[in-house]
């Protein structure tokens, strides 16, 4: 009977689910992106095709290199906070608040506008070989991104680690664990599993940071829909194509971190 009633509940499950209010719900989807297709101006697509390719690389790779290098950071700014000495914990407690406390918008400036205006003055960094790489406008908006990130998640991994209950840690000190030991198989993976699904929900406030970009000329999925709006004064279906970019790219970070938070638990201890 138990058997019966577990081959039963997946069916009753599909079921359930096309209930009449997502059925009316996914229809007006689907005459939504019809009535895109047919009725609105998309001739401009295949000329504009290659610059929208580069562009959602640009948004990816951007999204991507901001965030490893902002958890990177965020790691131990938390860890300094939660558990560091005083030296420590006030630095890193004063960035994230100075981060947090200002726009991110005015970082980048005050970093392009501001260093990028600086650097020319000294001699010795025009004749470096770093000269070429600071004249361009990405590295501004990979830091501005990285330390915006990373001023956010260190308050975050502040918590998850203040989070770990210390009798775990003091199990692991009384077995003879070292530090280092402790951190990396205890209080790291417990501190990241508590601290995903915000890390999650940063991450795509990340994504929709990256437009931010475009005011210090970075060419970036974002600043091609201004493009073609410029230059063909077409302005929904740009948008419409940059709303779909940013979900679709929303849902995979979002299904990925699901995976994520599923496998780690598995992992702990």
């Amino acid at each position: 009977m138990s058997e019966a009633l577990m081959d039963v509940r997946p069916k009753r499950t599909a079921t359930n689910w096309l209930k009449p209010h997502r059925i009316v719900l996914i229809a007006i989807g689907l005459a939504i992106v019809l009535a895109s297709i047919f009725l609105m101006r998309w001739d401009w697509l295949p000329q504009y095709m290659p610059l929208a390719i580069q562009g959602i690389w640009r948004t990816i790779w951007l999204l991507v290199v901001t965030s490893v290098l902002g958890i990177s950071l965020a790691i131990p700014l938390g860890l300094a906070q939660a558990a560091g000495p005083v030296w420590l914990a006030a630095p890193a407690k004063t960035f994230c608040t100075i981060i947090r406390g200002t726009p991110l918008l005015l970082q980048l400036w005050l970093l392009y506008y501001g260093l990028g205006s600086l650097f020319p003055q000294f001699p010795w960094i025009r004749d470096s070989f770093l000269w070429p790489y600071l004249r361009q406008a990405w590295p501004y908006g990979v830091l501005s991104l990285t330390l915006s990130y990373a001023g956010y998640e260190g308050e975050v991994m502040r918590g998850a680690f203040a989070g770990v209950p210390r009798g775990q840690l003091e199990a692991a000190r009384a077995f003879g664990m070292s530090r280092f030991t402790i951190f990396r198989r205890i209080w790291l993976k417990q501190a990241l599993h508590r601290a995903l699904p915000t890390l999650a929900g940063e991450t795509v406030l990340q994504l929709k940071a990256t437009p931010l970009v475009a005011t210090i000329t970075m060419v970036d999925i974002y600043a091609v829909a201004s493009r073609v709006r410029q230059d063909l004064f077409v302005t929904y279906e740009p948008l419409l194509l940059l709303a779909a970019v940013y979900m679709a790219i929303t849902g995979v970070i979002v299904f990925l971190f699901r995976k994520l938070e599923a496998r780690i638990p598995t992992r702990i201890g």
